[in-house]
């Protein structure tokens, strides 16, 4: 099937691709993974991410400190770490080759071959990219759901809740996916040419022009 909109598909799914790398590396490092209201003193909001817990005063801003130690993490945390470590890796990665294999990028026009295998191993690093970030968050959204609800825990005790970091993990997954897939799309598509659609005018111009020739009196 002839696809004439090629390159806006492929230049959207670079768009999107990006948009989903920025935000996972922005949810590798934002600290609000997990929030916490305490009820006795509603000014502080305690928050928590892969790296860093702070204590957000209504007065005073914000307070972070570094954890001590990574083996000392809950396990939802520590391989969260390496999943988002990975997501953004290939995602980078999926990035470079994707961009070498864009029909707007001049660089080796002639190799079409080489650029379609760019452009699919650049969609599937963006996939696995998208899929090594939404289940570490995922995995910590599960995991916070199951302490909210943990009736061994008095009530007297806070309970952690979903921080913005989650919905931003997401999104960022959401976007990889997408990005990935209308990147494959476009490789199963021929790209119609300017040249090839202007000869195709100029041909069927001509065509018309001895019609009419050949029907005058």
């Amino acid at each position: 099937m002839a696809v004439v909109y090629r390159p806006m598909m492929q230049l959207s799914g670079i768009l999107f691709s990006l948009l989903g790398w920025v935000l996972s590396c922005l949810t590798t490092y934002l600290p609000q993974w997990k929030n916490l209201n305490l009820e006795l003193n509603e000014l502080e909001i305690w928050t928590m991410g892969l790296w860093q817990a702070c204590v957000v005063q209504e007065e005073g801003g914000m307070q972070c400190k570094d954890f001590d130690s990574f083996l000392a993490l809950p396990p939802e945390l520590r391989i969260s770490r390496i999943l988002m470590f990975f997501s953004n890796g290939s995602g980078l990665l999926g990035l470079l080759l994707s961009g070498f294999g864009l029909d707007c990028l001049k660089i080796g026009e002639r190799q079409q071959e080489q650029k379609k295998r760019l452009l699919l191993f650049g969609g599937m690093l963006f996939w696995i990219s998208g899929i090594t970030a939404v289940v570490p968050v995922s995995w910590v959204a599960h995991s916070t759901v199951q302490e909210f609800w943990d009736e061994n825990i008095p009530d007297i005790v806070p309970r952690w809740d979903f921080g913005e970091a989650l919905f931003v993990g997401w999104l960022a997954g959401f976007c990889l996916i997408l990005g990935g897939s209308l990147l494959n799309c476009t490789i199963c598509s021929t790209e119609v040419h300017p040249s090839a659609v202007h000869y195709a005018a100029a041909e069927q111009q001509d065509q018309c022009q001895r019609l009419e020739t050949e029907t005058r009196p």
